[in-house]
C-alpha cells in the first residue's frame, strides 16, 4: 500500500505549506506573482501557478488531527472567526447610510437594518470564513495589505447574505419554525409573507456591497457573475426539490438516488462550497477554467457529504445544539433517509411509509423515524460518512494543485462528523 494511502488510513495526511512559505532562492524571483491589485495584471496567474505547483512539490508539514475529536489548534476557522464577525457592523453601516442621506426612506432603511441583524448572523459562518481564509492561503503576506484584507473579510459577507437570502425564502416555502435557535423570520409577529420582501433586500445587498468594495478591483466582473450564476443554479435546485415534492401529493417514485443528486448538487453544493473557494481564487487572480473545473470536482463532492450530513440531522441531530426543527418528514421532501429507506424497505415497509411520510401528525413522523431506524439508516449513514470521507481525501490529492490543499482540507475537517 502507497505511504500516502496508509497515512490517510489512519487519519494522518501531509499538508503542505502555504503557498508564500518557500524562500525566493527556491522558487527564484519570477515565482513571485502579481496576485492582488497593485501588481502588473498579465502573467499574474502564470506566476500563481508556478508558485503554488512548487510548494505542493515539497511537504512541510504532517497534518495529524483531521479525523480526530477534541480541540484543534491549527483551526484557522477559530482564529479568524472574531475578525469576521466584528467586520459585519461596517457591512451594515455601509449598507444603511442611505437613511442619514435621503429621510424619506429612513423607514424602509431601518427595517433593512433589523433584517440584517436578524438574519444573517447567529450561524456557523463557514462560508464567509472560507472567503477570507482561501485567499489568505493563496496569496503571500507581502501582498496581504489592509484594504485587500477588508475586500476579503466584505466578500465573505456577501456569501453569508445569500445564505441568509436562501435561508428566509426557503424558511417561508417549507413552513419552518425556528433557525439557528430562534424564530424564523417570517413566524416573527407582524412580520408573515412581509418576509418575501425582505429576502429580496437581502439579496440586492449583496451586489450593493460588491460595487463599494470592489468596483476598482479587476477581479469585480468575475464576482458579479459568480454571485449571480451561484445564486442562479441554488434557484434550480430549489425548483428541483420543490417539484420533486410537492406539498399533498405523495409520490414514492420520485425520490431517486439520481434526482437527490441533482438537487443537492445545485441546491447545496454551488453555493455552500464552490462560490467561496472561487470568490477567493478570482481575488487571487486564479480565473483560469483548467484550477476552477478543478476546485469545483472537490467542493461539489464536499457539497454532496455535507447535504447528507444535513439531511440526517434534520431528523436525527439534537434541536438543541442544530438549532432548528427538522421538517423533512412533514414536508414530504427528497432526502437522503427517504431514499436510502425505499432502496432497503420491504413491500410492507413501503406501505408504512407511503401512508405516513408527507404527513403533519407527530404519530405518523414518528412512525416513519422508526421505520428508519427499523432499517438502521443511523448505522447506514456512519458507513457513508467514512466512505464519501475517504472519496472526498483521495479527490483533494488527485486534484487539489496547483492551489493549496489545505483549503479543501480545512473545509472537510469543518464538516466531518459536525453535529450541527
Amino acid at each position: 500500500m502507497p505511504l500516502s494511502r496508509w497515512l490517510r488510513s489512519v487519519g494522518v495526511f501531509w499538508l503542505p505549506a502555504p503557498c508564500w512559505a518557500p524562500q525566493e532562492r527556491w522558487l527564484g524571483s519570477l515565482l513571485r506573482p502579481s496576485l492582488v491589485h497593485g501588481g502588473p495584471a498579465p502573467g499574474a496567474w502564470h506566476g500563481a501557478r508556478c508558485w503554488c505547483q512548487a510548494w505542493t512539490e515539497e511537504p512541510r508539514a504532517l497534518y495529524s488531527s483531521l479525523r480526530m475529536n477534541g480541540n484543534q489548534k491549527l483551526d484557522p476557522y477559530a482564529q479568524e472567526k472574531q475578525n469576521f464577525i466584528q467586520h459585519f457592523s461596517q457591512i451594515v453601516k455601509v449598507l444603511t447610510e442611505d437613511g442619514t442621506g435621503h429621510p424619506e426612506i429612513g423607514d424602509a432603511v431601518a427595517r433593512l437594518k433589523e433584517v440584517l441583524e436578524y438574519n444573517a448572523v447567529g450561524g456557523k459562518y463557514q462560508r464567509g470564513l472560507t472567503v477570507l481564509i482561501a485567499y489568505r492561503q493563496l496569496v503571500e503576506p507581502g501582498k496581504q495589505d489592509a484594504d485587500s484584507l477588508r475586500r476579503a473579510l466584505t466578500v465573505g459577507w456577501c456569501v453569508e447574505l445569500l445564505q441568509a437570502f436562501f435561508l428566509v425564502s426557503d424558511d417561508i416555502m417549507d413552513s419552518s419554525l425556528t433557525r439557528r435557535g430562534q424564530v424564523c423570520w417570517y413566524q416573527k409577529p407582524g412580520i408573515g409573507l412581509d418576509a418575501i420582501n425582505d429576502a429580496l433586500l437581502l439579496e440586492a445587498c449583496i451586489y450593493r456591497v460588491l460595487r463599494l468594495y470592489c468596483r476598482e478591483q479587476p477581479y469585480y466582473l468575475n464576482l458579479i457573475e459568480l454571485f449571480l450564476q451561484s445564486s442562479y443554479q441554488t434557484e434550480l435546485g430549489q425548483t428541483l426539490d420543490l417539484i420533486t415534492a410537492p406539498q399533498g401529493n405523495v409520490d414514492l417514485s420520485r425520490f431517486t438516488e439520481k434526482r437527490y443528486k441533482s438537487i443537492v448538487k445545485y441546491k447545496t453544493a454551488f453555493y455552500s462550497f464552490y462560490l467561496p473557494v472561487a470568490a477567493a481564487m478570482y481575488m487571487a487572480g486564479i480565473d483560469g477554467e483548467k484550477e476552477h473545473a478543478s476546485a469545483r470536482k472537490i467542493l461539489l463532492e464536499m457539497g454532496e457529504f455535507f447535504q447528507v450530513q444535513d439531511d440526517y440531522l434534520d431528523l436525527f441531530g439534537d434541536p438543541s445544539v442544530t438549532g432548528k426543527i427538522g421538517t423533512d418528514i412533514q414536508d414530504n421532501k427528497c432526502s437522503w433517509l427517504v431514499v436510502q429507506c425505499l432502496q432497503r424497505a420491504s413491500p410492507e415497509q413501503r406501505k408504512v411509509l407511503q401512508e405516513n411520510y408527507g404527513q403533519k401528525e407527530a404519530e405518523k413522523v414518528a412512525r416513519v423515524k422508526a421505520l428508519y431506524e427499523e432499517l438502521e439508516l443511523p448505522a447506514v449513514f456512519g458507513q457513508y460518512q467514512e466512505d464519501s470521507y475517504g472519496r472526498l481525501m483521495g479527490l483533494i490529492e488527485q486534484h487539489s494543485a496547483p492551489l493549496p490543499p489545505a483549503i479543501f482540507l480545512g473545509l472537510a475537517h469543518k464538516i466531518y462528523k459536525r453535529k450541527k
